[in-house]
């Protein structure tokens, strides 16, 4: 009879201890749950943030550069005011032309240099051959091209030279 008492009595044991086991998993699994929604609300905080970061950089991106054209503006309404002097206009326009290149250089931009050069397809586009001693050398450049820093932006369209190499005369 002791052993049935005592197996009574460890049944509840073992029950509480079963139960106790399963509260504690619970309120692990219940941390973790909560854990991981803070988690995933802050990434959505973050992407939101970062998505408006990235729209504000676009939309400020070139203020920079229109900052420093905001003078050729001014040279060119400065010049337009000045248009009845034909000579005082065109060596405005010049310099305006000068101040323009001066300022998009700064910014990284460079023209690509063609006309006596050997054609390179990465830099050049051909327009126009033209039988020459020179092959493959740029006898006459159409339109200037430019890169900005490593990239280019626009080829150079250009002339090329073409060896005409002579046939005899067949008999």
């Amino acid at each position: 009879m002791k052993e049935k008492q005592e197996d009574t009595k460890e049944k509840p044991k073992k029950e509480e201890k079963k139960q106790k086991k399963i509260d504690e998993k619970d309120q692990k699994i219940q941390e973790l749950t909560e854990y991981l929604q803070r988690l995933q609300a802050e990434f959505e905080n973050y992407k939101k943030r970062v998505e408006k970061e990235n729209n504000n950089f676009l939309r400020y991106a070139n203020a920079n550069l229109i900052n420093e054209l905001l003078p050729l503006l001014d040279s060119f309404e400065l010049a337009l005011k000045n248009k009845d002097n034909k000579e005082d206009f065109i060596k405005g326009v010049e310099l305006i032309f000068a101040q323009l290149f001066s300022t998009l250089k700064k910014q990284g931009l460079r023209q690509i240099e063609a006309e006596g050069k050997q054609f390179d397809p990465y830099l050049h586009e051909v327009m126009m051959q033209e039988p020459s001693d020179k092959d493959g050398i740029i006898l006459e450049e159409l339109q200037k091209g430019y890169m900005l820093n490593d990239k280019v932006l626009r080829h150079s369209k250009v002339k090329i030279g073409k060896k005409i190499e002579k046939q005899e005369d067949k008999k």
